[in-house]
């Protein structure tokens, strides 16, 4: 599966902004899928994970509240609406795709997308 991230871009302290997650192929509801971010010199850290279907969701207590990852398998689509944005979200985010269910850590996902930056800055 190719994943193509969009959707990022600079905003202020407390603004919002919805990431898109795009794929390729007939068997994106197939995959577990999750955010990641990777801030300059910080090594890439989960963000958001959510299974095939949509039904289950998990976070890192850094977003638990303002994020929200979410999926339309008709679409071929996954989503991360940010809310409530610090300057701390700063960084590149990367969707990722694997056939394993619940996955936090970078080496259990086995496909992923180029990044899309965001910029949390007045």
């Amino acid at each position: 599966v190719q994943l193509q991230a969009s959707g990022g871009g600079l905003v202020q302290p407390g603004g919002s902004l919805r990431l898109s997650c795009a794929t390729s192929g007939r068997t994106f509801s197939s995959y577990h899928m999750g955010w990641f971010r990777q801030a300059p010199g910080k090594e890439r850290e989960f963000v958001a994970g959510i299974n095939w279907s949509g039904s289950s969701t998990y976070y890192a207590d850094s977003v638990k509240g303002r994020f929200t990852i979410s999926r339309d398998n008709t679409k071929n689509t996954m989503y991360l609406q940010m809310n409530s944005l610090k300057p701390e979200d700063t960084a590149v985010y990367y969707c990722a795709a694997d056939y394993q269910p619940g996955g936090s850590r970078v080496h259990e996902y086995a496909h992923w997308g180029q990044g899309t930056q965001v910029t949390v800055s007045s």
